[in-house]
């Protein structure tokens, strides 16, 4: 055989094995995003380890990698976070979801419905609550995960009776949170009243929290003390697990979680169910919660994704109310004796629903957009009437969001609005309880008043972020309209009442200035504003009150954030001063009821201190500890009422000084344990400062163990102490309840000593 034809065949099998490798070849296409946050990764590594191909993703998290076969070993990977093996579904739009290995200042990302930034370059103060926080307690209470929030305070007088204030905004809502926005998933909490009823979700949801304090952020609408954004737990990709957690505790607790989740490489499902029971500590006070919560989203191509969400809650909660000084020092686990007698409680059952959408339009433009509905009904017997009350909501909530990178600077900014509609409907009866028989409890008499109320308002809201270099400027407008429309079915004309709360703008500005690579130094101003819940704007009759106003203030303040090259230490420091006009302040009739008066000005003067330290870092066992602190003067400024006047008294309900302390211990070997220690000051019950709640310490502790059976099934097992020390102390006031210093019924008791224990299997398939 000639050599020119062996040549020929030879470069022809040859020519033809390499079209048949550029043939196997295939496009592995995906999302990286932050399991916590949901929110983009950029420039993240997709390594494919079998051939060596290494790309980033870009600015909205998105890769294209070529991969050989099916058998490639891929690798994803960003600083901050556990890397990811995986599998692939070859020219899938992948959503990988890579899990924070901690809370790094340069690593952590906010804002995510809105704005997309590095924690370290916000121009506001921003707490960061982690799942590992959460998980620090016993998922029952709230309370004690919030109250380590420098500048945040929880009051809880039973497991439905709380109240949450931020710098001091909403500690005279008579019940509830009020003045402070709460979104889950871009779908408000909030209703239409300004109440957001936090304590409804179940914290086995939520990946992580995030609290913006003050009114420094422009996107979030009406919230004069600040917003909490709360991210629900997604399945995470390529995996299938279930997972069974119950605990038991002190005064009858019982709490079972059951949940199953399926990620798959485009879509993911969540489904939990939660189930509390609680005898109580004090007389009339057993509880029976049960919340089922669905979360799920598909992504849907490389342009479009959805998100569902899904609540329902049945709650039963007996009411033992305050009580006056005597009791609450001689007797706490009393409950107030009109309220005892009434059998006081509330049968309320909420379900949320929403979906979200978020559509790129090319790399520089991105929509989002929500629609949401809930509906509320609650029967409550209290001691002066039975209430009974509907609640209908939808709305619709959308932005515009873009970036532009440049050579030496970048350019951030959203446009948007949200439209909210709320139908309200509350009846009051008579309560006869006092001409039964005693054990009988509350009986409906004649019906006093019937309102029908509409509660809608309009948010539009612009806001942009210039960075050049090593500076940031952050710049937002929001301006809001809200319309009440009243009528009273009892009266002869059924005469529709419309009030209109004026149109109010409120801007913001701020920078932050990066002057080491490891110190951020940031300042802002910023107005806001809070209108009155539903019970605030009525009088005792149940008659609307029209001369109410919604509180408005300006916040000013300065801060920096940091970390030690070694990262072992980091922490953050706020200074501000915030004004507030027209404030809402809340007077306890005789008959037990509320009236509220907009009365006079206060100012908030505060600094906030957050500082982690992380003492041994090695690979059998790791040690930190933190202190958050907040020293405060808030005080009225010019309050003045009928012959009283509380000028330059102290603001009524808030602590002067919250200190916390922790340590936290793990082990790779699968121990942990934490102690919690914390110092609150003393707080003023009445507007004229006749009384105060003494300062009280707590001491809290939880160890545990987690591991292995096999290697699908695992398990974690912890025990809990809450209140070590046996402090007594009041949990929760009653601000400026009626009666005398000795006869006014100021005081929620806090628990005892009380323990818990919890066990929770995890199986992944």
């Amino acid at each position: 055989m000639s050599t020119k034809p062996t040549q020929a065949i030879l470069f022809f099998i040859v020519l033809l094995a390499a079209m048949n490798s550029m043939l196997a070849q295939h496009i592995l296409k995906g999302i990286v995003i932050d399991a916590a946050t949901q929110i983009p990764i950029n420039e993240a590594t997709v390594f494919n380890v079998t051939t060596n191909n290494r790309v980033q993703t870009n600015k909205k998290g998105v890769f294209s990698i070529h991969i050989s076969n099916e058998n490639d070993i891929v690798e994803v990977s960003h600083n901050g976070y556990d890397t990811q093996q995986i599998t692939f579904s070859i020219t899938s739009n992948n959503r990988i979801a890579l899990l924070p290995k901690g809370e790094a200042l340069d690593v952590v990302m906010i804002n995510g419905i809105t704005i997309e930034q590095r924690l370290k370059e916000a121009t506001d103060a921003v707490s960061i609550v982690s799942k590992r926080e959460i998980n620090s307690e016993n998922t029952l209470q709230l309370a004690p995960i919030l109250n380590r929030v420098p500048g945040v305070f929880m009051q809880s007088g039973s497991l439905n009776t709380n109240r949450i204030t931020i710098r001091g905004i909403g500690a005279r809502s008579p019940f509830g949170t009020a003045n402070i926005r709460a979104y889950y998933a871009d779908i408000p909490l909030t209703d239409g009243n300004g109440e957001s009823a936090i304590e409804d979700l179940e914290l086995a949801t939520i990946s992580r929290m995030e609290i913006h304090k003050g009114p420094a952020s422009s996107s979030y609408g009406v919230g004069l003390g600040g917003t909490i954004l709360w991210y629900p737990e997604y399945a995470r990709f390529q995996e299938t697990r279930a997972k069974l957690y119950t605990s038991v505790g002190s005064f009858g607790v019982f709490k079972t979680i059951a949940q199953v989740a399926h990620g798959g490489t485009t879509a993911h499902m969540n489904v939990t169910y939660s189930n509390t029971h609680s005898d109580g500590y004090r007389d009339n006070n057993s509880l029976d919660k049960a919340s089922v919560t669905l979360t799920s989203n598909w992504l849907v191509n490389d342009t479009n994704e959805l998100t569902f969400i899904g609540n329902y809650t049945s709650l039963k909660a007996f009411i033992p109310s305050s009580l006056r000084r005597e009791d609450f020092e001689n007797n706490p686990q009393s409950a107030a004796t009109s309220w005892q007698q009434a059998q006081g409680f509330e049968d309320a059952t909420h379900t949320l629903l929403g979906v979200n959408w978020k559509h790129d339009y090319n790399e520089t433009y991105t929509q989002k957009t929500s629609v949401f509905t809930s509906l509320k009904n609650n029967y409550e017997p209290r001691p002066f009437n039975i209430l009974k009350e509907e609640a209908t909501t939808f709305g619709i909530r959308t932005r515009l969001i873009a970036f532009k990178k440049y050579t030496n600077s970048s350019l951030k900014w959203t446009i948007g609005g949200e439209l909210f509609f709320e139908g309200y409907k509350a009846k009051q009866f008579e309560n006869l309880y006092q001409d039964f028989p005693e054990g009988t409890g509350s009986v409906a008499g004649t019906l006093v008043s019937n309102l029908d109320e509409d509660r809608n308002y309009f948010n539009l809201f612009g806001e942009a972020i210039y960075t050049y270099k090593k500076l940031s400027i952050s710049a937002g407008m929001h301006l809001n309209r809200t319309i009440y429309t009243v009528k009273d079915l009892l009266s002869t004309t059924q005469e529709k009442k419309e009030f209109t709360f004026n149109g109010i703008l409120s801007p913001k500005l701020g920078v932050n200035y990066e002057a080491y690579n490891n110190l951020n130094l940031f300042a802002t101003v910023a107005h806001g504003f809070s209108t009155p819940t539903t019970s605030e704007t009525l009088l005792p009759d149940g008659v609307f009150n029209p001369r109410i106003k919604a509180e408005r203030g300006w916040n000013y303040e300065i801060g920096a954030r940091f970390h030690t090259d070694n990262r072992k230490l980091s922490g953050a420091i706020s200074l501000y001063t915030m004004k507030v006009s027209d404030l809402l302040v809340n007077r306890r009739t005789e008959t037990d009821q509320n009236i509220t008066l907009n009365a006079g000005k206060t100012t908030h003067n505060g600094i906030e201190v957050a500082l982690q330290y992380i003492w041994f870092q090695h690979h059998q066992y790791t040690m930190s500890s933190y202190i958050n602190a907040s020293l405060t003067n808030y005080s009225f400024k010019d309050f003045t009422e009928t012959d009283a006047n509380f000028s330059g008294n102290d603001l009524t309900g808030v602590p002067k000084s919250v200190v916390n302390l922790g340590v936290e211990i793990t082990s790779q070997k699968g121990f942990y344990g934490r102690l919690d220690f914390q110092a609150v000051g003393k707080m003023p019950a009445n507007d004229a400062n006749t009384v105060y709640n003494d300062a009280y310490e707590l001491l809290s502790g939880k160890i545990g163990y987690q591991n292995l059976l096999g290697s699908k099934l695992g398990y974690d097992i912890s025990f809990g102490t809450n209140n070590i020390f046996n402090t007594k102390y009041a949990s929760q006031l009653q601000v400026n309840a009626f009666g005398s210093d000795t006869t006014a019924r100021y005081f929620y008791p806090g628990l005892p000593l009380h323990m818990y224990g919890s066990v929770e299997f995890t199986y992944r398939l």
